[in-house]
C-alpha cells in the first residue's frame, strides 16, 4: 500500500477527504462549515485506526490479527468494553446517531484489518504488524481532533499529546528519531 492507511480507508469507503488538525489548537479548521459526512469521516476513521494502533501494541492483539479469524465485530475486538464510549464520541462529534456512527466504524474496522493483513502478507509476523502500525501512527494522529479525547478513553496519553501531531522539518526529524528508538524505523518497509 503506497498511501497511508488513513487515506486508503477514506478513499476505499468513499468518504470525503479528511483535514489535518490545526497545529495550534489541534482541531479542524472551519469545523462549522463541514457536512455531517465530513465530520463523521474526520472522527470515525482516525478513532478506529488509533484504536487499532493501540490494539496492535499488545501481543494478544497481534496474535488475534494473525489468526485470520473472521471476526463479526472487529470494532468490539479492537476496543473491547470501550466500544460504546468510542461510538458515542464519534456520534457526538459528527452530529449523527449512535447507530450511524457504529455502522460506519464497524466497516472502517473491517477494512483496516483487511488492509493491515494485506500489507504484511509477505511477512505475517507480530513484528511486521508492529512496524506497519508504527509507521502509520503519525499519519493517523495528524487527523485526530483533540476534542475527541481518545487518549483518555484508551488510557494512552500519547494519542492526545499535541507534540505527536506536529509537522514540519524539525518535527518530522524528531518523529523519525522517535521511530528509531521505538523500534518502528527499519529499512525493510512493507508497502
Amino acid at each position: 500500500m503506497s498511501t497511508s492507511l488513513i487515506e486508503f480507508i477514506q478513499k476505499k469507503m468513499g468518504f470525503p477527504p479528511l483535514q489535518k488538525v490545526d497545529p495550534v489548537d489541534h482541531e479542524v479548521k472551519h469545523e462549522g462549515e463541514r457536512t455531517m459526512r465530513e465530520k463523521l469521516a474526520q472522527a470515525a476513521i482516525p478513532t478506529v485506526l488509533a484504536s487499532l494502533y493501540k490494539f496492535t501494541k499488545s501481543e494478544e492483539g497481534r496474535i488475534n490479527i494473525l489468526s485470520n479469524k473472521a471476526e463479526e465485530n472487529w470494532l468490539y475486538t479492537i476496543l473491547g468494553d470501550k466500544e460504546l464510549l468510542a461510538v458515542d464520541k464519534v456520534a457526538h462529534y459528527a452530529g449523527v446517531s449512535k447507530e450511524i456512527a457504529e455502522e460506519n466504524m464497524l466497516m472502517i474496522a473491517l477494512e483496516a484489518i483487511h488492509a493491515l493483513r494485506e500489507s504484511i502478507v509477505q511477512h505475517p509476523t507480530q513484528e511486521a504488524i508492529t512496524r506497519y502500525m508504527g509507521d502509520q501512527r503519525h499519519s493517523i494522529l495528524v487527523y485526530l481532533p483533540a476534542s475527541m479525547q481518545l487518549g483518555s478513553l484508551l488510557d494512552d496519553d500519547s494519542l492526545d499529546d499535541r507534540t505527536n501531531k506536529m509537522e514540519g522539518p524539525v518535527s518530522n526529524w524528531m518523529h523519525s528519531i522517535e521511530n528509531k528508538f521505538s523500534g518502528n524505523d527499519d529499512t525493510n518497509r512493507y508497502p
